[in-house]
């Protein structure tokens, strides 16, 4: 239980030297004439807190601002079980915000350590504020700094979110874009190809005997074979080109702007520059099979994808390292 007791006997008795001693200690205080707020310090209460026990919390009304004179608090958004924001040591302050809002408490503040707290009253902080012009102004130090701590929260938060957002798009192991990535960014483009009447073509790639490698050299060599061949086909396709990691050792590109012929070439320079990845001693060569297609009118990703790859099962059939494309109605 919480108990509240007078702070009489801090304010009364004492000699102001050491009355300004005690109140250069908090944040509120700093720097302030003792003699000027004398009459209204014996009006602040004090209360203890035992560990654990929840000081504000949203939706439960607040009237007072805490100042923390032994102790330690912490600060949760959300939960209690949230990660904390920050700590109150002796000397900082709670519940100014919700007070000079006239909110509730956007945060949960607990007790980490058995805490003994200063009680100012809403009346009496803006009796203090009337009376002090220091009071004010360490008053703005304090919310200014609350609302700096919030942002850079905030802004990290933000920054934990874009990452998230990032992870959810890409392949872990390729640092492409996966299959989500891929089914928007390429719904997209293909898209704005329909609506502008230009060329595409996509390519479907898969690595040759890549089961085998996997079983000959490790699993950690497959992954690198899977991490080489992603690092060729950005080096080498244009930038306006889409790639993506399709699954397994499969991978898809769009190329946007290009006929059929012109994406044929390019999946063979592509198929040769792998190709050359392999050292002349390695017993499964490093080879890529391709298959490509270009887009009609009504196509769409999903049909793209499944003529491609049908393209692909084709020169994997015909002895793979090898391009076939898939001719359309249109060409």
């Amino acid at each position: 239980m919480m108990g509240t007791v007078s702070l009489e006997s801090l304010t009364y008795g004492i000699d102001t030297d050491f009355r300004r001693s005690l109140l250069q200690g908090i944040a509120l205080f700093r720097g302030i004439d003792a003699d000027s707020v004398s009459d209204l310090l014996p009006q602040c209460g004090r209360i203890d807190v035992k560990k654990g026990d929840v000081l504000l919390a949203p939706q439960r009304p607040n009237q007072c601002v805490y100042v923390v004179l032994s102790g330690r608090l912490s600060v949760h958004l959300g939960s209690l079980d949230a990660p904390k924001i920050a700590d109150l040591a002796p000397g900082s302050c709670a519940g100014e915000m919700s007070l000079i809002e006239d909110k509730d408490p956007s945060a949960f503040v607990v007790a980490t350590e058995d805490s003994h707290l200063m009680v100012i009253s809403h009346t009496l902080l803006w009796r203090m504020i009337d009376r002090s012009h220091v009071f004010c102004k360490n008053l703005l130090v304090v919310l200014s700094e609350r609302v700096r701590s919030d942002n850079e929260y905030i802004a990290s938060s933000l920054g934990v979110l874009r990452q998230a957002e990032r992870n959810a798009h890409t392949d872990a192991l390729t640092g492409l874009g996966n299959r989500h990535w891929m089914r928007t960014m390429f719904e997209r483009e293909v898209t704005r190809a329909l609506q502008s009447n230009k060329a595409l073509c996509l390519m479907m790639i898969d690595v040759d005997n890549f089961k085998l490698f996997n079983d000959r050299y490790g699993h950690i060599a497959g992954d690198r074979v899977l991490v080489a061949v992603a690092d060729a086909l950005r080096e080498f396709l244009r930038p306006t080109d889409l790639v993506a990691r399709f699954g397994g050792d499969e991978f898809a590109v769009l190329l946007p702007d290009l006929r059929l012929d012109q994406a044929r070439q390019t999946a063979e320079r592509v198929r040769e520059q792998v190709a050359a990845l392999s050292p002349p001693s390695l017993a499964t060569p490093i080879t890529v099979s391709i298959g490509v297609t270009s887009r009609t009118h009504p196509d769409e990703v999903a049909t793209l994808v499944q003529r491609a790859d049908a393209a692909m099962y084709e020169a994997k059939e015909a002895g793979r390292n090898r391009v076939a494309a898939s001719k359309t109605l249109d060409e």
